[in-house]
């Protein structure tokens, strides 16, 4: 088997990669605990599509020869964000909640196929991802059920911390919000 190679996009050059990773997002969200199905797929697509014009975004492509085999992407939280006032079991100080459009990173997805999970490539997708930022921390959600704990795992491992249980919007599950300190 080929050795992985990772590739990241910042920027428009990133925003036109949807077409290259979309087969791999597909396949892994059709997994449980997601069951995503064409409806969902159609709302990522759009999501993505304003997610790529954030300030700092940054994609990165796992790939096995042409397969995409993983993926990950973020931008930096802007001043005014909705991020921390969706959690619902805390109220954070406000200089914890406090951005200035550079201070926290923000991970909206990392996903690996699952013939490729297990070898270091969700790892090696994260520090790729996070390698040269100037952030203080990064935040991400991931879902609590129990078909998620090996990314539980992974991200203790690397270094997260949850900090309250988030719920974006109304038909939303709950999410786990969780940080780790960069700097």
């Amino acid at each position: 088997m080929p050795e992985v190679t990772y590739e990241r996009y910042e920027g428009p050059v990133g925003a036109r990669q949807l077409d290259a990773f979309l087969p791999a997002y597909e396949e892994v969200y059709a997994e449980p605990p997601y069951c995503e199905g064409p409806r969902d797929v159609a709302e990522f697509i759009d999501h993505y599509q304003v997610h790529s014009r954030q300030p700092g975004f940054r994609l990165v492509l796992a790939r096995d020869g042409q397969e995409v085999v993983g993926f990950t992407y973020g931008y930096y939280l802007a001043p005014v964000t909705r991020w921390w006032k969706n959690l619902q079991d805390i109220e954070l100080p406000e200089d914890f909640t406090r951005e200035d459009g550079r201070r926290t990173f923000v991970i909206i997805e990392l996903a690996v196929r699952k013939t490729w999970r297990r070898r270091g490539t969700a790892r090696a997708l994260h520090s790729r991802l996070l390698e040269g930022l100037k952030a203080e921390r990064v935040t991400l959600t991931m879902r609590p059920e129990p078909e998620a704990a090996p990314a539980q795992s992974a991200y203790a491992s690397w270094g997260y911390r949850k900090v309250g249980v988030s719920h974006p919007w109304d038909e939303a599950p709950f999410y786990d919000c969780m940080v780790r300190e960069l700097r």
